[in-house]
C-alpha cells in the first residue's frame, strides 16, 4: 500500500522556496543597482529610468542595452571572479535559479 501524500507539507516547502526566491531576487537587485552606480540617483530618477526602459519598444535600444548589460557583466566577472568562474551567467550553480538581471524584461 502507498504512503499518502503530505499535502500540506508540500504547499509549505513550496511556499517557502518560493518566498526564498523572491527574497534572492530582491536581494540581487539591490545589489545591480550597487553595482552599477544606480544608487547615487534619486528614487525619482531611477524610479524614471526603469519606467522610461519598459515602456520602449524600439529593439534596437533594447538591443543596445542587453549589450551593454552584457559587456557589464563580463568586465565584472572578470576583475572579481577566478578564471573558472568568469561567465556566471552560463554556471550549473545558477540553472535551478531566477533569471539573471541581463535577460530580464527590461534589457530585451
Amino acid at each position: 500500500m502507498r504512503k499518502p501524500r503530505d499535502f500540506d507539507a508540500e504547499l509549505k516547502a513550496l511556499e517557502d522556496k518560493a518566498r526564498e526566491l523572491k527574497t534572492r531576487k530582491v536581494q540581487q537587485l539591490g545589489e545591480l543597482v550597487i553595482a552599477t552606480g544606480a544608487d547615487q540617483l534619486s528614487t525619482d530618477e531611477l524610479a524614471g529610468a526603469l519606467v522610461a526602459i519598459t515602456e520602449t519598444n524600439d529593439t534596437s535600444k533594447r538591443e543596445a542595452w542587453a549589450k551593454r548589460g552584457a559587456m557589464f557583466f563580463e568586465s565584472r566577472s572578470r576583475r572579481t571572479a577566478p578564471a573558472s568562474q568568469r561567465n556566471p551567467r552560463s554556471s550549473p550553480a545558477q540553472q535551478g535559479s531566477s533569471q539573471s538581471p541581463a535577460s530580464g524584461t527590461g534589457s530585451q
